[in-house]
């Protein structure tokens, strides 16, 4: 039987119609039981048997595991992010890669606003506070008149522009290949990236993990940002370097941060960014709700379905 890898935990209590499409099709499925599945203790043992894998999370595809996975035709990727996958060496394999593309730029925008949300009004901090009986009514911020600055212009990025059009705040973005109607429409001022940093009084990250973008947030950006101003990441770990970011933060260079995203994941809880006060942590969800893993897992499935049975799937990237 045709057997396929799937990296998120539980498919079969996620997305119940994705387990009854693949099997109905003719596949086997074997669940990572585990978030980093390349600790999984069987994955040697599975990897000659699969001919297409479902990858979720941020585990890396490169050629070590192509040598083994011999029978492998697609890694079949959820969101849109692909910097965890060696393409070149896929295609050396002769294996196909696909993404979902946006499918889950509405998740991952409405997190960016709940974190800002979360963070300008000190949420988490509050709630602790409340919890353990310290009565303190700290006083946040409204984000009406406040301008926010988009990082990166894409899907996710328009969605967070769409949603925060409702708050009265003034939007910048910067983007390397702006669409400018777009911009024009969601009433978004495109600019250089040092001009949205210097006047931004809140920026999101929503920029892609390349090597273009690798700890583009450094010390000299950091510093060059307003102070006090609040700083968010739903993008990609490595664009942030975190010891600049901790120190931001420390030295009260910025009154607050937010990150779904790390330079390495899963995280680890040494970092001295998880003793702030002024910094809420989440670990990678953004993309990680019911309705994005639904539509991205179909997406996968019916991409593995293709290659499998010689047709071209969508959003194939390689």
């Amino acid at each position: 039987m045709k057997k396929v890898f799937v990296t998120i935990p539980d498919l079969h209590a996620k997305n119940p119609e994705v387990k009854e499409l693949l099997i109905s099709s003719g596949f086997e499925i074997i669940e990572s039981p585990v978030i980093d599945w390349t600790s999984f203790e069987k994955l040697d043992e599975i990897l000659p048997e699969i001919c297409g894998a479902i990858a979720g999370g941020v585990g890396k595809w490169d050629e070590s595991l192509f040598k083994k996975a011999k029978n492998l035709k697609i890694i079949a990727k959820t969101g849109k992010g692909l910097d965890n996958i060696d393409l070149a060496k896929a295609r050396k394999y002769g294996i196909s890669v696909t993404n979902t593309g946006s499918a889950n730029a509405n998740g991952v925008a409405e997190l960016a606003v709940g974190l800002i949300l979360s963070l300008v009004r000190q949420i988490p901090l509050l709630n602790n506070n409340t919890k353990s009986r310290i009565w303190n009514r700290i006083a946040g911020c409204e984000i009406m008149g406040k301008k926010i600055g988009l990082l990166g212009f894409g899907a996710i990025a328009q969605s967070v522009a769409q949603k925060l059009s409702g708050f009265g705040t003034k939007l910048y973005a910067y983007d390397l290949y702006p669409n400018y109607d777009i911009a024009k429409k969601l009433n978004v001022e495109v600019a250089d990236l040092d001009f949205v940093l210097r006047n931004s009084d809140i920026v999101c990250v929503h920029l892609p993990g390349v090597k273009d973008t690798e700890k583009l947030m450094s010390e000299s950006k950091f510093s060059i940002m307003k102070d006090g101003a609040y700083f968010i990441n739903v993008a990609r770990g490595s664009i942030v370097d975190e010891k600049a970011l901790y120190n931001a933060l420390l030295t009260g260079k910025l009154a607050g941060a937010a990150i779904d995203v790390y330079e390495r994941e899963p995280a680890t809880y040494d970092s001295p960014l998880f003793k702030l006060d002024n910094i809420i942590c989440t670990p990678h969800i953004g993309g990680t709700t019911y309705e994005s893993l639904t539509s991205d897992c179909m997406l996968t499935a019916g991409a593995i379905i293709d290659v499998i049975n010689g047709k071209a799937p969508q959003n194939l990237v390689n």
